[in-house]
């Protein structure tokens, strides 16, 4: 994977797991956790070494299992999860899809008793620095790494609901207040607890699902849909918006449902079911040959398959049309060897004119990454 470089300490695997086990089991709590922490990071398949290489750069340091080929590793920072979270929330990972603090660790071959996950559920707050004097409601995310296991996680996540439940908590499904992850890996569980707001999405390992619509158009809508869950925007307050590479038409579709009137420019014909919308204006043509007034366009969309920076300038060279304060939102295909070079040319590009919100690769994205971004 191009530009990912070697960990700064690498460990065998069961040495690595077992010196965390050993760490996580012991009821006190151990002084590294003052100046480290673990972690379970989840990143788009064939990503998980761009996510080590942003925290590696980051943190400096890091030690890194994996544990899901591409997927997910089991992580250690040098800092505490409270300062981790902190550094998350002001500079964001761009492929780190889903990422909780392990703050507690079990065996499969020991037998969880209700008394025993008592246990367990209170070094897990304490950890976590959540007391929870209040009822709250809080999710239960249980994953595995996959591999057959005869241990049932169904039986375990009812066990923390009855805690949690006799506690005077609500174990909900979507949109908690508190998310509880249990991850299951060769006869070891790992335990975290996190804020919804410091985790991000309501969905295990970041999995965001959306249920496929009959006539839908193309499997692209899910991308812009998961944008407007993931970087928290409403589409429905847009009046006019610019869809540049539309057809077939995914991103429209779902723009024309919000009420936003469209104007989509593309040389290739857009999905018949649009053809005729009275809120859709189509433009058979390539973007680089068409100009619009200024300030025309309070929003500004782009999914288009070509290169990086021939999509940047594409954009820039169109920015006039939109609105001071607009909303631009662009996928940048990672085409090349080295992704983070291409990242930072083209937010390099864009910042001149472009406030950068957020830069992330969603779940729905697959060899590209999704900018979120505020004209200046």
């Amino acid at each position: 994977m191009g530009e990912s470089e070697e960990n700064d300490e690498s460990l065998e695997e069961n040495d690595f797991l077992t010196h965390i086990g050993e760490q996580l089991s012991d009821i006190q709590l151990p002084k590294q956790f003052e100046t480290s922490s673990h972690w379970m990071i989840t990143a788009n398949h064939g990503f998980i070494p761009y996510a080590q290489e942003e925290l590696r750069r980051t943190y400096g340091k890091l030690k890194s299992q994996i544990l899901v080929s591409g997927e997910v590793a089991l992580m250690e920072l040098p800092e505490n999860h409270e300062k981790v979270w902190e550094m998350q929330r002001t500079a964001p990972s761009i492929f780190v899809r889903d990422m909780f603090p392990i703050l507690a660790a079990a065996k499969t071959s020991e037998e969880l008793t209700q008394d025993r996950l008592e246990n367990l559920w209170e070094r897990i707050k304490e950890r976590a620095g959540l007391y929870l004097e209040e009822p709250t409601s809080i999710s239960i995310h249980t994953r595995k790494s996959g591999k057959l296991s005869s241990f049932d996680l169904h039986e375990l996540r009812a066990g923390l609901q009855q805690i949690m439940e006799g506690e005077g908590h609500q174990v909900v499904i979507q949109a908690p207040h508190l998310i509880c992850s249990v991850y299951e890996h060769e006869e070891m569980l790992y335990f975290g607890l996190s804020t919804l707001v410091d985790q991000g999405v309501d969905w295990p390992g970041g999995a965001i699902r959306f249920q496929r619509e009959e006539g839908q158009i193309s499997r692209a809508k899910f991308k812009l849909l998961e944008a407007e869950q993931v970087f928290g925007i409403d589409f429905s307050q847009f009046k006019s918006g610019l869809d540049i590479g539309a057809a077939p038409g995914g991103w429209s579709s779902l723009l024309l449902e919000r009420g936003v009137e469209v104007t989509a420019v593309d040389p290739a014909k857009m999905h018949e079911s649009l053809q005729g919308h009275p809120q859709l204006t189509i433009i058979n043509q390539n973007a680089g040959e068409v100009a619009f007034e200024p300030n025309e366009f309070d929003l500004l969309v782009c999914d288009m398959s070509w290169n990086p920076k021939h999509t940047a300038q594409l954009v820039i060279q169109l920015l006039d049309a939109v609105q001071r304060g607009g909303t631009v939102i662009v996928t940048v295909k990672l085409m090349h060897k080295k992704p983070l070079q291409t990242i930072r040319d083209c937010m390099e590009m864009f910042e001149h004119d472009l406030q950068i919100l957020r830069a992330k690769q969603l779940f729905h994205n697959r060899d590209e990454i999704t900018l979120y971004m505020i004209k200046y």
